[in-house]
């Protein structure tokens, strides 16, 4: 999203204010606020430093400036981007990440160096390994760019850095190798990579056209999860995903020399916990660590066993996948690291071991170094139990060193932060003052009619057979002993499908046929589609005009809530409020399956009149 837009000829002449202008711009067209310490970077770093670059007779003087541009919704800004034509005539732009750092030591973390930064020491992704993150986003995720494609080239100018001792050392040499960083001195470096990537401009026009690209993801997890396992780049890792992967790695040599050691990793749907997970699985097997890969859910594992069946044997993916319950009654240790996704469905005893009591326990006790990826607002079950406060406890009670991370920007949904603060605020998962969904956010529709709905997600699904349909568990599975019969029904609208056919396994979600049926929480939490169509059944009404769940209106054969008419005899009102999150947090896990967009359908037409009215309206 575009912040500051103009040409050279134009940026030279706001020099003087730039800081005022790039202030209003930010403001203004991304809605965010400006820090006093942001705005005196601005001053330094565009009103000085950038100014004596641009004001070379190298460049063009109507080449497309852009400052503080905002990748696909997330929260990563770009500092500076100058676009146009290469000699051949071709689109090209040139990102210049840009810092104010003057003192650099090295970091204990790879592609890390330490600096102060807020206030304090930190470490920090090397600014060549963010520049070029930065540049592959948008070459994986914007449309325009990937599909002409746009050349891209990137840069880091740290114009107050006296020396380049640590920032140029060898260390980093794979973060240096597209991408340069220049210090104090080197200003002319700067501007002669931008000449050599850019001979004329086109004024803003490339710039606008690539800010006007829908944002639509060129991979998806289970495509790339045999390239990663081989070593093999896939993904590249952005801001604190880097810096949580080398943290993970870290921590588990620490685990193998000291204390025992325990990773707790928050992330909402898309941030990339599973991305980050693979990727330390394949970093420690490569240096020979005893590493698994932990998923309560079956789903993902068996969506990962099919994708790599042809580039591994059989019984090394099942050396590399296990589900939770695996870890009942081992020795101390066992492992050098338990890799543990989807963390937040981990329960209390294993249900086909004897003598289990609690897989948190029983996952930190068999290993030196336990990572667990979870997001409580996904706990969509009665035996759910993993969350922060237990993990935490029984770390205590082995002596393990706990690290807190945290993963925030998202990818699926659209790549929009926005989508999911928004849908978090509807289903009354949390709260935010002045929320809504503007329209271009992210592709959400309500539909009055489920056949309608249905028709269009198997339009979406046509060019790469990635998108599916979805429903909250509030039929009856009736279709499991009568194959003739259809579970979900309404006559009415034409409509009737069957749940995901058994025959089809836990990998219904990537079979070909799959859209043919409907599939639940159980086949598609930890993945992803194209586009999700989700039928929202009568566990969801309206009371007083807010949004109310009914755990009545879930199916006799949901084993989800299986628990709570016990419970709420002792105490109805725990009870209720935990069957209240179940609802809420199986919705969320659902519709945001999607990575371009979702399609909903409510049984109840006043949910689907309270979903539509808050679409594009201010959620008060």
């Amino acid at each position: 999203m575009l912040a500051y837009l103009a040409t050279k000829e134009q940026f030279l002449l706001d020099a003087h204010v730039i800081e005022d202008k790039v202030r209003d711009a930010v403001r203004e067209n991304l809605h965010i606020g400006v820090s006093p310490n942001e705005l005196n970077s601005w001053r330094n770093s565009l009103g000085n430093a950038m100014v004596h670059v641009m004001n070379s007779p190298k460049i063009p003087s109507d080449v497309g400036v852009a400052i503080e541009y905002q990748i696909n919704k997330h929260k990563n800004r770009i500092d500076f981007i100058v676009s146009g034509k290469n000699s051949l005539g071709l689109e090209s732009i040139v990102i210049i990440e840009l810092k104010q750092w003057t003192d650099i030591e090295f970091s204990f973390l790879p592609e890390h160096v330490k600096t102060f930064v807020g206030k304090k020491d930190r470490e920090v992704l090397h600014p060549a390994y963010q520049a070029r993150s930065y540049a592959s986003l948008l070459e994986m995720y914007n449309q325009y760019v990937y599909e002409t494609p746009v050349g891209i080239s990137s840069c880091a100018y740290l114009h107050n850095a006296l020396e380049n001792r640590v920032v140029n050392d060898s260390r980093y040499e794979e973060a240096l190798r597209n991408t340069p960083v220049f210090i104090h001195g080197e200003k002319e470096l700067v501007v002669d990579l931008i000449a050599s990537n850019i001979s004329e401009g086109d004024g803003i026009d490339l710039l606008r056209r690539v800010d006007a690209s829908p944002t639509r993801p060129s991979l998806q997890l289970a495509d790339a999860i045999s390239n990663m396992l081989q070593g093999k780049e896939a993904f590249i890792l952005i801001d604190n995903q880097k810096t949580v992967l080398e943290t993970i790695v870290h921590r588990a040599y620490t685990g193998l020399e000291g204390k025992k050691q325990v990773v707790i990793v928050n992330g909402g749907p898309g941030t990339g916990k599973s991305v980050v997970a693979i990727n330390a699985l394949s970093r420690l097997m490569g240096q020979r660590m005893n590493a698994r890969y932990v998923t309560p859910n079956a789903a993902p594992r068996a969506v990962f066993e099919v994708k790599l069946k042809d580039s591994f044997k059989g019984g090394q993916i099942k050396e590399l996948f296990s589900g939770s319950g695996s870890y009942t009654g081992l020795e101390s240790d066992e492992f050098d690291i338990l890799i543990v996704d989807e963390a937040h469905r981990l329960k209390l005893r294993t249900q086909y071991s004897k003598g289990g009591d609690n897989q948190i326990r029983e996952i930190i006790h068999a290993s030196r170094t336990s990572v667990f990826f979870l997001d409580e607002s996904q706990k969509v079950t009665w035996k759910d139990i993993g969350e922060v406060a237990e993990i935490e406890k029984f770390a205590e009670s082995m002596d393990a060193e706990v690290t807190h991370l945290v993963l925030e920007s998202q990818f699926r949904c659209n790549g929009s932060d926005g989508y999911i603060e928004w849908l978090d605020q509807v289903l009354g998962i949390s709260t935010s003052n002045s929320l809504y969904l503007p329209k271009d956010e992210y592709d959400f529709q309500v539909f009055d009619n489920p056949s309608v709905l249905y028709k269009s997600i198997r339009e979406r699904n046509i060019p790469e057979n990635k998108s599916r349909m979805l429903a909250g568990y509030c039929w009856n599975w009736v279709s499991k002993n009568d194959h003739v019969k259809f579970d979900i029904s309404f006559p009415e609208f034409d409509f009737e499908a069957k749940w995901n056919l058994e025959t089809r396994g836990s990998a219904w979600i990537i079979d070909p046929e799959s859209i043919e049926d409907i599939g639940c929480i159980h086949t598609s939490q930890g993945l992803e589609l194209d586009y999700v169509g989700v039928i929202i059944g009568p566990d969801f009404t309206m009371k007083d005009g807010k949004l109310v769940s009914d755990p009545a209106g879930r199916a006799s054969t949901d084993v989800s809530l299986h628990g709570y008419k016990k419970e709420f005899g002792e105490n109805p009102v725990e009870a209720s409020a935990k069957a209240d999150r179940i609802i809420r947090n199986t919705y969320r896990t659902l519709m945001t399956r999607g990575m371009k967009g979702c399609y909903i359908y409510c049984t109840n037409p006043e949910v689907a009149d309270y979903f539509r009215a808050l679409l594009f309206e201010e959620v008060v």
